[in-house]
């Protein structure tokens, strides 16, 4: 059972032009350089990508926006990307917000094998236009259906040669559920060590969701802001 490939860019061998990606991360926080960075060499282009946002202008998945590789996004936060706002005003990327509870449980739900689920949340707004709804105990909800990927791409602390994946604080945020919802999903570690190095307990995403993994390197680890205390004086 050997997943390990040499690189990112060897990972990403059958990537297509109009794959549904999904990919890891909130903000900048745990996102998949390697791989990010892989697909604007490769220059695949139409992407359809699941993410909670579309990082910055200059940095993480607004890497691909800029150059053009992406078709459209969904996502539950679109700020602090200028490119972002530009495109879409101009009618040149389509856009599906969600709220991001709603984001994430539709990605678990097609992990889980769903077939869509009821919320609350978008009941009355324009989240709501064109889909199911249904009165339940006196109160209205929503149909929502699964977001399923061709690939999900994920960045994981920790992780060892068959795939069992530990991720570290909030760098773990949506990539757990995005790994069971993928045909492929290909991981980068920034620490891949031997089987039976990760104590059992401690993994968050078992190997049997994990096709592709590799060792990454030269992680800049991007912070969105930084804020540092003013000086006295």
């Amino acid at each position: 059972m050997n997943k390990v490939f040499p690189n990112a860019d060897a990972a990403l061998f059958d990537l297509k032009d109009g794959a549904v990606i999904l990919s890891g991360g909130f903000g900048l926080c745990g996102n998949p350089e390697n791989l990010i960075a892989a697909i604007h060499r490769r220059g695949t282009k139409s992407l359809t990508i699941v993410s909670n946002n579309c990082g910055t202008t200059e940095l993480g998945l607004g890497i691909l926006l800029k150059a053009r590789q992406v078709r459209k996004m969904i996502s539950s936060y679109v700020g602090e990307n200028k490119e972002f706002e530009r495109q879409y005003l101009a009618g040149e990327l389509e856009v599906e917000l969600n709220p991001q509870g709603t984001l994430a449980e539709r990605i678990r739900a097609a992990g889980a094998g769903l077939g869509g689920f009821f919320t609350p949340t978008g009941v009355g707004t324009k989240v709501a236009e064109g889909k199911e709804t249904r009165v339940l105990d006196g109160r209205e909800y929503v149909l929502e259906r699964p977001l399923r990927g061709d690939f999900a791409i994920v960045r994981a602390w920790k992780a060892d040669r068959w795939g069992n994946l530990v991720f570290r604080k909030t760098a773990r945020n949506f990539s757990p559920v995005m790994c069971t919802a993928a045909k492929v999903t290909i991981v980068e570690a920034e620490q891949l060590v031997d089987v039976g190095q990760l104590e059992p307990d401690q993994i968050h995403v078992p190997s049997i969701y994990v096709h592709r993994i590799f060792q990454g390197s030269g992680y800049q680890k991007w912070i969105e802001k930084r804020t540092v205390r003013p000086r006295a004086g």
